[in-house]
């Protein structure tokens, strides 16, 4: 799949807010109102849209689009993704990576030996972590590891172009 025609999924619709046609928004991105700078939305209804107006309710988000105008419109699009393009992401510098990126990428160890590829990185209060999904017939008998991504100290490379992450971990752990 090219860049150019890549969507990411950057939200959710929420409930409907008020008759006039706003709605509440589950951002998923770093800054919650970080979402309303990436325009167009594409929503599961398979239709663009504009966001007219949002504002910050009760710690949460709540927003008008452009083409909802009554309650019934709003109620109509709950629930939908809200998908962008990822080429309007900002680019990232050589050394930076979306962890959109990382997913689905080999993991080596600095002496060759594969843990297998990237199931999944999610946030711990100290540092992110991979979850490596091990190969089949991993001589450790491991199934999945869990690995800091701690770049210099545990991940030593990460080649984008052979798609390969080459890591400072021992694999009997």
């Amino acid at each position: 799949m090219s860049r150019a025609s890549e969507t990411l999924i950057v939200g959710k619709i929420g409930a409907p807010y008020g008759v006039k046609g706003w709605v509440k928004i589950n951002s998923y991105t770093e800054e919650q109102a970080g979402i309303f700078d990436y325009q167009p939305w594409q929503l599961g209804d398979g239709k663009e849209y504009r966001v007219d107006q949002w504002r910050v309710h009760n710690k949460s988000l709540v927003a008008k689009l452009d083409g909802v105008n009554d309650r019934n419109e709003a109620e109509a699009i709950k629930n939908l993704d809200i998908r962008i393009q990822a080429d309007l992401l900002p680019d990232l510098d050589d050394d930076e990576f979306y962890w959109r990126e990382l997913l689905g990428m080999k993991v080596v160890t600095e002496q060759g030996y594969d843990l297998g590829t990237v199931k999944e990185l999610f946030e711990t209060g100290a540092n992110d972590v991979m979850l490596v999904k091990a190969n089949i017939n991993d001589a450790f008998g491991q199934k999945e590891r869990m690995l800091p991504y701690l770049p210099e100290q545990v991940i030593k490379h990460v080649d984008k172009q052979a798609k390969t992450i080459t890591v400072d971990w021992d694999p009997g752990f």
